[in-house]
Parts: structure tokens; C-alpha cells; sequence
């Protein structure tokens, strides 16, 4: 997948990135022409975003899978560091589906449990993440990102300060 920007994040920068932030911001086609944008938890594995999700996102993506996640940190604008990715994501319906993705196991045995434990995710000492498909909506889904768009400000050139 290529990155485009000028001052793009270096691919280790997206990398990094993408395992330590906490919340990604998925963008989905809801129904006629209004876009769903909604925060998740999520994990990056495989060059691929897991996460366990429910609800209207999960109904647009069975209709159309083409989907934009964003994933920034910091606040200042000199020292803001983002990518946006635009692909496609598969929900994973029924445990077959989540028994033949090869790194489903790996992110629900240790990576998204470890992440987020310290936020009530774990019970006890047992930090698994235990979700499956459950109900009508509670599901996995894998988003494989087609291309990319990065920013690093703190490559930004200096500004002189206005008088």
C-alpha cells in the first residue's frame, strides 16, 4: 500500500502509530446518502485493523464494504501525526469466518485484551478478549486498507512568527 504526503508519517512512523493509538474513527456509506463516522477500538495486525464492533456500522459494511478509517495523535497543529487509510472490510459473520482469518486468534488471545486491559478490559488476570459473533450484530470486522494518506507536522518547515 503506498502512502502518499509530503509530509508523510515513515512507514515504521505508521506502523507505530497504529499499535499504540487507542481509538480509530471508521467512516461507513449509511443508508441514502449519509456517512457513518464512529470511533472504535481496534487492534493492527497483518497490516490489517481488527475490531469488535456492533450496530449500524456493521449494517453498512454487509451493504457496502468500502470504508475510511483515521487514526491521529496530539493536539497542537505543529505537532500533529495522522493517517487516513480507505479500503474495504469484511465482517466476519459466524465463527468459521473467524476460525479462517489467520491473525483473528493472535489479536483476540493476546493484542487487543493487552491494550486495552488497563481500561476494564480485562477481568481478573485474564486479559483474552472473548468477543465473537453473537446477536444480530455484535461482530468482527477486518479492514484491509487499499492506500493511504499520512501527516507528520512536526516535519512542517519553521514558520516565521507574525509582527
Amino acid at each position: 500500500m503506498k502512502i502518499r504526503g509530503r509530509y508523510a508519517l515513515s512507514g515504521a512512523g505508521i506502523d507505530d502509530l497504529l499499535r499504540q493509538a487507542k481509538i480509530i474513527r471508521l467512516a461507513t456509506h449509511g443508508p441514502g446518502e449519509r456517512i457513518n463516522l464512529a470511533p472504535l477500538w481496534f487492534c493492527w495486525a497483518g497490516e490489517k485493523v481488527y475490531a469488535f464492533t456492533r450496530g449500524q456500522k456493521v449494517e453498512n459494511l454487509r451493504r457496502n464494504p468500502h470504508c475510511t478509517l483515521t487514526v491521529d495523535r496530539n493536539e497542537r497543529y505543529p505537532e500533529l501525526q495522522g493517517v487516513m487509510l480507505e479500503g474495504t472490510a469484511r465482517v466476519l459473520e459466524d465463527a468459521v469466518a473467524e476460525a479462517s482469518d489467520e491473525h483473528l486468534d493472535a489479536v483476540v488471545r493476546d493484542a487487543m485484551g493487552a491494550k486495552y486491559a488497563q481500561d476494564g478490559f480485562g477481568i481478573g488476570g485474564d486479559i483474552r478478549n472473548r468477543s465473537t459473533a453473537m446477536g444480530e450484530n455484535w461482530r468482527w470486522i477486518v479492514f484491509t486498507p487499499e492506500r493511504g494518506f499520512s501527516w507528520d507536522n512536526t516535519r512542517l518547515p519553521e514558520r516565521a512568527p507574525r509582527a
